[in-house]
């Protein structure tokens, strides 16, 4: 039986909690109103698998019995847990997310033993101590992004992230699909894209001025079938799945297998292949209007298998060389009256930004598509500090604050010796902890197109879902906890609290056999001895 003050994400509210609890029994009954259907069963595949029991259908107001209820009076994403000992559990939520959120609670309130897939002491009676619990998120938009282009994780490792999105409450999955290095969804009208532009000869295995390389081939990809099935298993977990397609930069990979794509009046883009190194890559896409048609085709297959309302397009890290050296795109410039080449950057992302809009979704890329102009309509990811997010949201723009010195999570966790593939500036459990996504700068009406915030996993020098998870966790835990709850201000924070409440949560990650760095630091099979990083020393500027 966890105790109240064990729970991450903290909840808002938590009256009456006693000593005394209500018991999970062989016949402890499970009953939902219309619209539950989904928590139900969760409830019985997770749950009832983890502690072995059946969680058979019960009928309403009976004793022994977890009861799901829905009350439009409440925030959609709110819900209200209530344990009364000689009853059962109660979760009403304002929509079926707010029950699954509860539901997410009830789990934490039953112990590590209910993150298993099988009960490890078959007969024990499992229970939840009398209280009740109010809760409710700060932010609609808690997400994580994970790069599946640098490395390829395959579909079950990407099933069990949306668990454990699910388990933080975190509903936002970027699915960060292309880049220089791989290709990773099937486009069926572009077969190339996944015959060629999904493997790699070789790749860099550190830092890209690390000698060493991994000689063996890399890649893979998602078909459409295992897409739609990320889709609906996010769904029932209350998780959007946001793709993200990268245009006009971070495009080697199509442009080796559609050659046409690229700058063809300054390179052979025949002679290129798919990139096996890490960094800003000079091939880019061609502004024609062949390229336009190509990816209006890729996005229309994207928008079939994605519902999401937003689509990212990336538009980051665009280098301008090769559009300098082109006749093709200096021509674009001016026959469309452009100022210059971050003008022609802005033309090609308001194309998709109309193209999407028409079709009733939204454009959201990286602080970049700033540059020249904002594309009308479109959404800013403000990755490079908070400066690209308080400009979108003065200008009326809705942003997700993610900016890289607090939640890129490839980012290494200590400066010690031992840190494996050290990357970029220290940011520790409680810098993440500490992280506020809402700047101070903004005016309350400003601060409304913050929808949210997300962390970021790029993979570089992640080649497997241990390197994933060592990097990720227990950092993604702090995170959820500042995406979810009502926290002080960053230099209130309770820091030292949320350690004590992380005692707990260890236990729950090791149940879900999560590869997290100890606090004590890593494991002798989780470092990386020899393996080129770049670190970089002191504090990461504010802004």
């Amino acid at each position: 039986m966890t105790s109240l003050t064990e729970l991450i994400p903290a909840p808002r509210a938590v009256e009456g909690a006693g000593r005394c609890g209500f018991p999970f029994e062989s016949d402890t009954a499970l009953w939902g109103e219309p619209g539950t259907e989904g928590t139900q069963r969760w409830l019985r595949s997770t749950l009832g698998a983890a502690l072995g029991l059946p969680l058979a259908p019960g009928r309403e107001g009976e004793p022994n019995t977890v009861a799901l209820r829905l009350d439009e009076t409440l925030a959609p994403e709110a819900y209200r847990l209530e344990v009364v000992a000689t009853l059962g559990v109660t979760i009403t939520g304002g929509s079926a997310a707010g029950v699954f959120w509860g539901a997410q609670t009830l789990r934490q309130l039953l112990g590590p033993a209910a993150f298993r897939r099988a009960p490890i002491d078959p007969g024990t009676t499992y229970g939840v101590p009398h209280q009740t619990i109010e809760d409710a998120p700060r932010f609609g938009w808690r997400g994580l992004m994970l790069d599946v282009a640098r490395h390829f994780m395959p579909k079950e490792g990407v099933l069990r992230y949306l668990d454990l999105l699910a388990a933080h409450k975190l509903n936002v999955f970027h699915f960060h699909l292309t880049d220089d290095q791989g290709w990773r969804v099937e486009i069926q009208r572009y077969p190339k894209l996944t015959e060629t532009a999904s493997w790699r000869s070789r790749t860099k295995f550190g830092h890209r001025a690390s000698p060493l390389w991994d000689e063996k081939p890399h890649g893979g990809f998602y078909t459409q079938d295992d897409i739609r099935e990320i889709v609906a298993y996010a769904a029932e977990r209350h998780i959007t799945v946001v793709p993200e397609i990268d245009v006009p930069g971070h495009s080697q990979a199509a442009i080796a297998a559609y050659a046409e794509l690229g700058n063809t009046d300054v390179i052979d883009t025949t002679a290129l292949s798919v990139w096996d190194t890490w960094g800003i890559n000079p091939n880019v896409l061609a502004p024609t209007d062949n390229t336009l048609e190509f990816y209006e085709g890729v996005f229309e297959e994207v928008l079939a298998l994605f519902p999401s309302e937003f689509i990212h397009i990336g538009g980051d890290e665009c280098p301008k060389d090769q559009w300098r050296e082109s006749h093709t795109a200096q021509n674009r410039i001016k026959e469309l009256e452009l100022a210059d080449e971050d003008e022609l950057q802005s033309w090609f992302v308001r194309h998709f930004d109309t193209w999407l809009s028409a079709r009733g979704r939204r454009l959201i890329g990286w602080d970049e598509i700033l540059e020249g102009g904002l594309a009308e309509g479109a959404a800013v990811s403000s990755w490079r500090g908070y400066g690209g997010g308080i400009a979108a949201a003065r200008a009326g723009h809705d942003v997700v604050m993610c900016p890289e010195q607090y939640v890129y999570l490839d980012h290494r966790q200590h400066g010690g010796p031992d840190e494996p593939v050290p990357i970029g500036f220290v940011r520790t459990l409680e810098d993440v902890y500490r992280f506020e996504p809402v700047p101070a700068e903004l005016t309350p009406e400003e601060a409304r197109h913050v929808l949210g915030t997300q962390a970021n996993v790029w993979t570089e020098v992640m080649e497997d879902q241990a390197r994933v998870d060592y990097q990720t966790f227990p950092r993604l835990a702090a995170f959820a906890e500042v995406a979810w709850s009502a926290l002080p201000a960053p230099a209130e924070r309770d820091f030292a609290d949320f350690e004590r409440r992380m005692t707990a949560h260890y236990a729950r990650l090791d149940a879900l056999g999560v590869a997290y760095r100890p606090p004590t630091g890593p494991l002798p099979w989780q470092r990386r001895p020899g393996v080129l990083g770049r670190p970089i020393e002191g504090l990461p500027p504010h802004r």
